[in-house]
């Protein structure tokens, strides 16, 4: 039996859409038209209002501002502010994050952690006794 051989392709990448509709179409939109698009959490505090602090940030975005800082972690992600630059406060420091188009409907936080990675060492000092032995090469 012979073997086929195919040539893989490249992946190609298409233009990003959001339940069928183009980043173009989502920033095109009035917020009553993208309310029905929402998931539900975000539609539920988009339907109930969203505080001032949210919409300082928003006009903040429309604006045009550079270098925009927000402590605001539980801001939904609209589609006019994908593109843009933010720096989110994690607890300790403000994260650059530039917004791409599949985070459209997320959260700010999402995007910058606030808990390190943690790496365990080797065991040390003050370790048990079984979990002392480390195994010389």
């Amino acid at each position: 039996m012979a073997k086929k051989t195919q040539k893989r392709l490249p992946r190609r990448r298409e233009e990003f859409t959001y339940r069928g509709y183009t980043i173009e179409q989502l920033q095109q939109m009035g917020a009553s038209e993208l309310v029905p698009l929402m998931p539900a959490r975000a539609r539920r505090k988009v339907n109930r209002g969203l505080a001032r602090d949210h919409e300082g940030l928003l006009a903040k975005v429309r604006a045009g501002d550079e270098g925009i800082r927000t402590h605001l972690r539980d801001m939904i992600i609209m589609p006019e502010m994908i593109g843009k630059t933010i720096e989110i406060h994690n607890g300790k420091e403000f994260v650059a994050v530039e917004l791409q188009p599949e985070s459209v409907f997320h959260y700010l936080g999402e995007f910058s952690l606030t808990r390190r990675r943690v790496s365990h060492g080797t065991a040390g000092i003050g370790a048990t006794r079984s979990s002392k032995y480390v195994p010389l090469k």
